[in-house]
């Protein structure tokens, strides 16, 4: 899940995202074949397709798929790539507001996909606007804690339109405008500070902090949209408190 929440960083869902490795290299490969489409094959000319192929690889998909998905998105194997991006608006537990991302080939499959899951896992479509107003383009750099600290990521960036540096978990996300993403990921690599990734995504203005009970079924409605092949990127502006983090981490146990 995007969304920038604490529970990004839990073993539950490190062992969600692994029992879903497969499902997840389809949608990075459908990110890499959207960027060359777009940009072209050249990494160093397209810093988008840059970032797909940097998340891809930090996902372990193997180099052949990467190059494979280039090729096909740049139109050098003569197929066609036709996605479209659709953003569904909607409702969790409590008032949790999501932004369900598609990327899809099929606009009726992916509509009637998203309205299905949420009405099955207790969620609730809401009109276009009506949540979206809640959430702000962003570009998101995640850096692990593990061999640097937030001084060295805060001299790295600041420069390069950084509006802020916060601790997620075991990472921290160096958040800026979104036409600052590209100047922050290289300053970055100028200071020889590694990243996991580099996206574009929706940070939400305002949080809604859950209990334990209330975490759980929103978590539950999204690891279900997750499950669709058209949905790509989900957002929320769900925040989790350390000692609910610790519940949940527990239900893992």
């Amino acid at each position: 899940m995007s969304g920038h929440s604490k529970w990004a960083t839990t073993k539950h869902k490190k062992a969600v995202i692994d029992q879903r490795r497969a499902k997840s290299f389809a949608k990075l490969i459908k990110n890499i074949e959207v960027a060359a489409k777009i940009g072209g094959a050249d990494l160093s000319g397209n810093p988008t397709l840059q970032d797909a192929v940097q998340k891809a690889k930090k996902t372990s998909v193997p180099n052949d798929n990467i190059d494979r998905a280039i090729k096909r998105g740049a139109g050098l194997t003569g197929e066609t790539i036709d996605y479209t991006t659709i953003m569904y608006e909607g409702y969790a537990a409590s008032g949790v507001a999501l932004l369900i991302e598609c990327l899809t080939d099929n606009k009726n499959r992916a509509a009637a996909d998203v309205r299905t899951l949420m009405t099955r896992n207790g969620g609730t479509m809401a009109d276009p606007g009506s949540v979206a107003y809640n959430f702000a383009r962003k570009g998101v750099v995640v850096v692990p804690r593990e061999g640097t600290t937030e001084d060295d990521v805060l001299a790295a960036v600041l420069d390069a339109g950084a509006e802020e540096v916060l601790t997620e978990g075991d990472t921290f996300e160096v958040i800026t405008e979104a036409t600052d993403l590209v100047p922050a990921r290289t300053a970055l690599q100028d200071a020889g500070i590694d990243y996991d990734s580099a996206d574009v995504a929706f940070v939400p203005n305002l949080k809604v902090e859950v209990d334990a009970e209330t975490a759980r079924k929103v978590f539950k409605l999204i690891d279900a949209l997750e499950e669709s092949d058209d949905v790509q990127n989900i957002y929320s502006n769900v925040d989790i408190s350390a000692e609910v983090q610790a519940q949940l981490e527990a239900d893992d146990e």
